[in-house]
């Protein structure tokens, strides 16, 4: 008792000075994410008005460039549809590898190849889909929105798995020693416990994929490509907001500048409004 009498305001100092060691570096870490933020709405933010969320892009150098309707509601057509392929499949093997495939050979060779479509650059996927699916001619030799929704979906996929199955393990075995005890299914073990338990992580995990196949642009060059007008038939080729920044910014014309840090902001804020609208539905779903 002595010697932790003697020590505590040691600690306590100790204490103290990591305290504004961390609160430092919190600070230093946000300031990066301030001026980016700061910096698209003082350039985007002029940008904005109905016109621009509501007409198409004319094409025409000179003149009214038009808005980014197409480009918007491609973006949103394409991340839905590489989100409704990704998600599931992500949280399929992620499952598959925490209940029940931990050990063996099959799935070490699983999460070797999840680490390795990690790390393989965005434009690789754009490449594969555009030699597969338009060069070689499957479901029609052209570009078209839903082969960027599969390009966008690769992309995710290993970030989906890998999340959830972090995820996955937080969950403590006791939960699902004490279902299994009570004479309950596997999978209705998964179904019941371990979802319900790991689904707010689970779904920070995915919107992580969605953040980032939203803001990708090689892929998309190569197989949804660039069109003014708005098309909801995935079959077609398809506008997209990142492409329509990559067209726009390097432009000579400064009303296509303008109009890139307002797509630019509109990105940002269409990933902050679905991250929001996901995390109000996962806390609503864990109170009830």
């Amino acid at each position: 008792m002595t010697t932790l009498t003697l020590d505590s305001p040691r600690r306590a100092a100790t204490d103290r000075v990591m305290r504004v060691v961390l609160l430092a570096a919190t600070i230093i870490a946000l300031i990066p994410l301030v001026l980016v933020i700061w910096y698209l709405l003082k350039k985007g933010l002029g940008a904005w008005s109905w016109e621009f969320f509501s007409t198409d892009p004319t094409g025409n150098f000179l003149g009214d460039q038009g808005g980014i309707k197409s480009a918007l509601l491609g973006t949103i057509e394409m991340v839905a549809l590489a989100s409704v392929i990704a998600i599931p499949f992500g949280w399929g093997v992620g499952l598959y590898l925490v209940e029940y495939g931990r050990t063996g050979r099959f799935a070490y060779a699983v999460r070797y190849f999840v680490d390795v479509m990690t790390g393989v650059p965005s434009i690789v996927f754009g490449l594969f889909i555009y030699v597969t699916l338009v060069l070689g001619g499957w479901g029609g030799s052209s570009f078209a929105g839903w082969k960027g929704a599969i390009a966008l979906a690769l992309l995710m996929l290993p970030v989906v798995t890998r999340s959830a199955e972090v995820v996955l393990l937080l969950v403590p075995d006791s939960l699902r020693e004490a279902a299994l005890a009570l004479g309950t299914p596997r999978w209705r073990v998964v179904l019941k416990v371990v979802l319900p338990t790991a689904l707010p992580g689970l779904i920070t995990g995915s919107l992580l994929a969605v953040a980032r196949a939203a803001g990708e642009t090689a892929p998309l060059l190569f197989t949804a490509t660039i069109v003014n007008g708005t098309t909801f038939d995935l079959g077609q080729r398809m506008n997209s907001l990142p492409v329509q920044i990559y067209t726009d910014v390097g432009s000579p014309n400064n009303q296509l500048v303008q109009r890139a840090w307002g797509s630019a902001l509109t990105l940002v804020a269409l990933i902050l409004l679905t991250t929001t609208v996901a995390r109000l539905a996962s806390r609503r779903s864990r109170l009830s």
